[in-house]
């Protein structure tokens, strides 16, 4: 059984941990009202580029743009999100799960030093790798998507997806991959962005007039790789309200395990006390009565 000294070590130890995890708690839990903020805030503007994609596309007879060319996938390209730091529970682990179960070629680029970590040690191909931060920068984010893009009509890979932990709430979090090239089911993303209580979403029942300056074609060019860096910036909203949710329920969890063990030790404690106090008077006991 340890002595008393190690004992009050240890609960000095757990005392000092408890403090930081709680510290890291409310840390986490300001900047997950921050980003959920950020990652909501954005959602109506993205379904109005998706809408105005749908109207566009649906008033040009031929679309021929490389963006929604279907073609056969032999190397798909993606964009995976992590997180720069642990201490978020499973969050990254979840979604490198589902990243190993990939068949077939693929490149990727990563965004966050966890992805870049995992894909370095599991030798998978990784084109480039960028650092966000905790303020996500259009900039920043451009730079990336762009750099895909390039990689998409220069023909290096087939598809272009992103791969990120979406925020559902504050205890859910899921690993999620959406396609963003080619195109496709533009009114199924629009509903998904609208909000789940929203009216299902179709281009061909909207019979409001549209007047496009110039055209329709030149203006679907310029929109269209905004929309994309659009989706990936808002995907990378959405990871970044996750990853504090994750770490703020993480580090409540490590502050209530410190709780428990706290009063357990403290208990050993006090029990270790009273048996020494015990023994001390058995001894002055034990020397009165010989003495007698």
């Amino acid at each position: 059984m340890p002595n008393l000294k190690e004992i009050r070590t240890r609960i000095k130890s757990v005392k000092n941990t408890r403090q930081i995890t709680k510290a890291m708690e409310l840390v986490a839990a300001s900047k997950m009202k921050k980003a959920q903020q950020s990652a909501l805030s954005g959602q109506p503007y993205a379904a109005l580029l998706a809408e105005t994609l749908a109207h566009i596309s649906t008033r040009i007879e031929e679309l021929d743009h490389p963006f929604f060319e279907e073609r056969e996938v032999k190397t798909r390209g993606i964009i995976l999100v992590t997180t720069d730091r642990g201490l978020c529970g499973p969050l990254n682990g979840n979604l490198i799960r589902e990243v190993q179960k990939i068949e077939g070629a693929a490149k990727f680029v990563s965004i966050g030093r966890k992805g870049k970590q995992f894909l370095s040690r599991s030798s998978r191909e990784l084109l480039a790798d960028f650092e966000i931060g905790d303020s996500v920068q259009y900039t920043k984010i451009k730079q990336v998507t762009e750099f895909m893009i390039e990689k998409y009509l220069a023909g290096e890979v087939d598809t272009v997806e992103v791969w990120y932990p979406r925020f559902i709430n504050i205890l859910i979090q899921l690993p999620t991959k959406a396609k963003l090239l080619p195109i496709a089911g533009l009114d199924e993303m629009i509903t998904e962005l609208r909000g789940k209580n929203a009216k299902p979403f179709e281009a061909s029942d909207d019979d409001r007039n549209f007047n496009f300056e110039p055209d329709p074609k030149t203006i679907l060019n310029d929109l269209l790789p905004l929309f994309v860096i659009r989706q990936v910036y808002q995907a990378v909203l959405s990871a970044r309200a996750s990853e504090h949710s994750a770490r703020m329920v993480a580090m409540k969890t490590a502050k209530d395990n410190a709780n428990k063990l706290l009063d357990d030790l403290t208990l050993q404690f006090n029990k270790a006390r009273q048996a020494a106090i015990t023994q001390e008077i058995l001894e002055i006991a034990a020397a009165t009565a010989s003495n007698d």
